[in-house]
């Protein structure tokens, strides 16, 4: 605990409060006939992301819970854009579908140009999976992990590709790094933003391992803070977040389509190529939280994913 709190710097704050005012670069580049795969589509920052990508011709594979939805995206992507969409099921809070999901995606003889984790989940009170799992830590983070692996050999043989987190300052929430032996929250007091700190403080962590693996590939790894934008992720929650999220966080919110924009950039424009292991607020670069940043801790947690993921090192 004591070595983070050492390490925080005021002028890393002071940073992180700048770059809250700054819009994203743009990219005015076309991608055409290039694959973009996109977990959470079918609304908010995934939804605009998709229609960015598309409108300038990439072709959209979506990873979503609903059926219904999807075969809605994919119809109003072809219909507006003309490009090719085409979507996968899978609900993260089974481990078996991120599995089959992600093998099937390995299997893929078409390559992946961008990837983009952008699927999550937002709770007020601690809930275990059916893997016995803390929902958040599995839903946000394991399950990129899990995807990300399977795909190493792939992108590895591609020699392209970049793959993108969608963060969020929120891993500050973290401010005493991880507990990897409480990672279910069994001998501490859940809350959600601790949680959900901690769970993007992981995906932080593991972009530490993931770029070094592949820094040599020509495929590249970086994590976005998407700016406060407007979703309808933790919706469920009821009580005082529902009132928080409702009266002050969206009423200052804007469009996820700034979001979106952000995505683009990263994953298109020349001028992040070879920047990899990196966390951008929006499209600004900028320095994460001590405990998202500890190698030693990325090293134990990468061990432990592979166990909790049921995954051979």
């Amino acid at each position: 605990m004591d070595k983070y709190l050492k390490q925080y710097q005021w002028s890393d704050f002071r940073e992180f409060l700048q770059n809250e005012k700054l819009d994203p670069k743009i990219c005015e580049d076309d991608f055409p006939n290039r694959l973009v795969v996109i977990t959470g589509a079918t609304s908010g920052i995934g939804l605009e992301t998709a229609k960015k990508y598309a409108s300038h011709g990439a072709d959209i594979l979506s990873i979503n819970r609903n059926e219904t939805k999807s075969i809605e995206l994919c119809t109003s992507l072809k219909e507006q854009f003309g490009i090719d969409c085409t979507y996968k099921i899978a609900d993260f809070t089974r481990l078996a579908d991120v599995h089959k999901i992600a093998k099937e995606l390995a299997a893929m003889e078409r390559n992946i140009d961008v990837l983009i984790h952008n699927a999550g989940v937002y709770n007020t009170r601690r809930i275990l999976t059916g893997d016995n799992l803390e929902m958040m830590f599995q839903t946000i983070y394991l399950s990129t992990f899990i995807i990300n692996y399977h795909l190493l050999d792939k992108f590895i043989k591609e020699k392209k590709g970049r793959i993108l987190y969608v963060n969020s300052e929120g891993h500050r929430f973290a401010i005493t790094g991880l507990r990897l032996d409480d990672l279910d929250w069994n001998k501490r007091r859940y809350t959600g933003s601790k949680s959900y700190g901690s769970a993007k403080t992981a995906q932080l962590l593991s972009m530490i391992k993931f770029s070094n693996i592949l820094s040599a590939s020509g495929v590249t790894i970086n994590a976005m803070h998407p700016g406060n934008v407007k979703t309808n992720m933790g919706s469920h929650n009821t009580g005082f977040y529902k009132l928080t999220k409702r009266f002050f966080v969206d009423a200052t919110a804007k469009s996820p389509e700034i979001s979106a924009e952000a995505l683009y950039y990263l994953g298109v424009d020349k001028e992040v190529a070879n920047i990899s292991g990196k966390f951008f607020n929006l499209t600004t670069q900028e320095v994460p939280a001590p405990p998202a940043v500890d190698e030693e801790e990325a090293e134990k947690l990468w061990v432990l994913s592979l166990e909790l993921g049921g995954l051979k090192a």
